[in-house]
Formats: structure tokens, C-alpha cells, sequence
């Protein structure tokens, strides 16, 4: 919205100073400012509210015992987490730009399913909330109209449904007819993964900050024919446009983490976990970095899988010995560790250097080809 104006301004009477909006840098910077201080400015009025209600988090009776004390924590913090994005974005971004459009519809999407999970849990007191098939359907309704969108739209035409293989050079992977089904299996699959990482302090929120600002850097290059040609990836006219949502993801991810690290003052539950993961999948898609997702999201990825590894390894030896085994003491992973004796910040933490590791990983395999 300020970017128009400034541009309308810049076109109409050409002052001086005006024609920095025109940078992605320079937006980039104000939409993670804008977040930040969004974050810093409703968070403790939107916890205050929460408390007042009595919004608060019920644990799982079978969750570790440490998580007891958690109980009556204010949650559906996502909240400030989706308006410190969507605030700066609609400021600061070219809403013009179909790239923006995209991701902001997944972000608002899975935003509002996961709203309506939280309310049936939180205030009408239902205990699984929203039935796990209707979060399903909207996730894979979601995926469908971002796989079309990205497959049939004109401008995507040349490159709807190739993607950069990593490790391999001036290769470009078609999936062709299969497109829309897995690009449907990656939104979904991540959406649900952030939400079973939400499960410590400040851990899943983190993780995707740090993934946000993987993504904002691959969008920017993306978007940049000098920088893609060098890199040898696949140059996306008006991709770089995401770094500005990328920037308000990372400023969002920081301002929440102020009162979402241990201990924790809010919890955003599903209301930001969904949107989160869905977003995280949609951004791995519109950049053309599908097969890099399970590295650069890899503390994602080991926590599905840890719980499907266990669900499958318990009902395989419940079958075939009469008697259900585990592999982790408690899946997901993070529990693991906890009832493993960690504290839960060293858990945090340890994960957030892996997460680093795995974004640094990730750049690597734009020269390691």
C-alpha cells in the first residue's frame, strides 16, 4: 500500500528520496522493521486479552510430565504472529505481484483453519478441536488451487512445473502431470510439520524464522538474472518480490519469539503453526526449491518422521509379538530429548543450530553441483 503511494508519488512529482522504495533491499528492511515492532506493540495488549478470557493451553494427558506447570498458558498467540506478516507485506509489498498474492493466500488460509482449531479446542471446549479430515481437506484444497494457479497462469508458462535439482548441474527436473498431487503432498505435509514441532518454547517459531530467512535470500537471487545466471538456477522475473514477505516471516518469528521463548508467556497454536508450515511449503514451491525443503526444513522433517516411524514400529510389533515397542521414549523428536533428561532451552537451542547448519547446507548446494 505505502509502496504504491510512494511509487504514485515518485511517478507523479519525483521528489527526492523517493526512489529508494523502488529497491527489494530496502523494503525487505522496512517490512522486518514493521514486524518487529507490530509484534513488540499487540503482543503484550493480545496476551492480555487471552489471560482475560482464559484462552489458555490444556496439555495432553499423555505428554511429558514436565508440561504439566505449562497448563492455563495463554494460546492462539498466531494471531499477532499472522498480523506482524500480513501487516508489513500489504505495506510494503507489490500486491500487484502474483508471487505475493500466492503466498499471502496460503498464509491466510491455513491462518484461519488453524483459528477455527483453536476456538473449538480453546473457548468451545471441544478436545480435538476442528476434525482432523476437515483440517485435511482445506490443506489439500489449499494445495490444489497454489498447484494450479502456479501450472495453468500464463506468466508460469515456461516454468510451471520444473524445479532446480541440487547437486546436479543444468539439470531441471519436470514432474509434469504429477505436478499438482505433490506440490498438494509438500504444502500439506509441511503444514502439519511445523504443527508437531510446536511443542517446545520458542522451537517451532524459531526454526521457521530461520527458514524464512534461507528462502527470503533464495527469492531475492531468484528474481535476479545476474545472480541466477551465476548461481545457475532458474531466473523468476518478479520472485524476488517474496524477500519482502520473507522479511516480515523473519521479523514476525523474532518479535513472537520474544514472548514465545522459554518460559513461555504464549503459545500460538494452530492458528500459527498451520499458516506457518503451509506458508514454508508454498514459499519452497514459488521459488522452485522443492527438492531442497527436506533439508533446509530438515528439524521439520525428522519430527514427522520420527512419528511416523513410531506410530508404524509399534502397530508392526503389537502385531507380530502381541506386544506394542517404541523406538523413542516419546514422539515427536523434541520429546525424545526431553524425557531423555535435556532441559528444554538446550533442546531449543541445540535444534536452532542444526537448523542453521541445514540453511548453510542448503546455500552449498547451489555451488557444490
Amino acid at each position: 500500500m505505502l509502496y504504491h503511494l510512494a511509487e504514485y508519488i515518485n511517478k507523479l512529482y519525483q521528489p527526492p528520496g523517493f526512489d529508494v522504495f523502488r529497491f527489494l533491499t530496502w523494503r525487505s528492511a522496512l517490512s522486518a522493521i514493521t514486524a518487529m515492532v507490530i509484534s513488540f506493540w499487540i503482543g503484550p495488549k493480545i496476551i492480555a486479552i487471552l489471560k482475560n478470557k482464559q484462552i489458555g493451553e490444556e496439555i495432553r494427558s499423555d505428554g511429558p510430565e514436565s508440561h504439566k506447570s505449562k497448563a492455563g498458558t495463554p494460546t492462539m498467540g498466531g494471531i499477532i504472529v499472522l498480523l506482524a506478516i500480513l501487516a508489513p507485506v500489504i505495506l510494503w509489498g507489490d500486491l500487484s505481484n502474483t508471487y505475493v498474492l500466492i503466498i499471502l493466500l496460503s498464509t491466510v488460509w491455513m491462518g484461519l483453519v488453524g483459528f477455527v482449531d483453536d476456538y473449538l479446542k480453546v473457548i468451545k471446549k471441544m478436545k480435538k478441536g476442528l476434525i482432523a479430515r476437515y483440517k485435511l481437506m482445506n490443506q489439500i484444497a489449499l494445495g490444489t488451487i497454489v498447484a494450479c494457479l502456479i501450472f495453468f497462469l500464463p506468466e508460469f508458462e515456461k516454468i510451471n512445473s520444473v524445479t532446480t535439482i541440487p547437486f546436479i548441474k543444468q539439470v531441471e527436473f519436470d514432474f509434469s502431470y504429477f505436478y499438482i498431487p505433490i506440490m498438494v503432498f509438500i504444502i500439506t505435509a509441511t503444514s502439519n510439520a511445523v504443527n508437531l514441532t510446536d511443542g517446545l518454547d520458542g522451537l517451532a517459531i524459531g526454526c521457521v524464522g530461520i527458514a524464512g530467512l534461507a528462502l527470503g535470500l533464495i527469492s531475492y537471487v531468484s528474481g535476479n538474472v545476474f545472480f541466477s545466471n551465476y548461481l545457475n538456477i532458474i531466473y523468476l522475473p518478479g520472485n524476488g518480490e517474496l524477500a519482502v514477505y520473507c522479511a516480515a516471516l523473519v521479523g514476525a518469528s523474532l518479535g513472537f519469539l520474544w514472548f514465545n521463548s522459554y518460559p513461555a508467556q504464549v503459545f500460538m497454536g494452530d492458528t500459527g503453526s498451520l499458516a506457518l508450515g503451509a506458508a514454508v511449503g508454498t514459499l519452497s514451491i514459488l521459488v522452485k526449491k522443492e527438492f531442497l525443503l527436506p533439508i533446509l526444513g530438515g528439524i521439520f522433517f525428522a519430527e514427522s518422521l520420527s512419528v511416523i516411524i513410531q506410530r508404524y514400529y509399534f502397530k508392526y510389533t503389537r502385531i507380530k509379538t502381541g506386544e506394542g515397542k517404541r523406538i523413542f521414549r516419546m514422539a515427536p523428536l523434541h520429546h525424545h530429548f526431553e524425557l531423555a533428561g535435556l532441559p528444554e532451552p538446550k533442546i531449543v537451542t541445540r535444534f536452532y543450530i542444526v537448523a542453521v547448519i541445514l540453511a548453510i547446507v542448503t546455500f552449498a548446494t547451489f555451488k557444490i553441483r
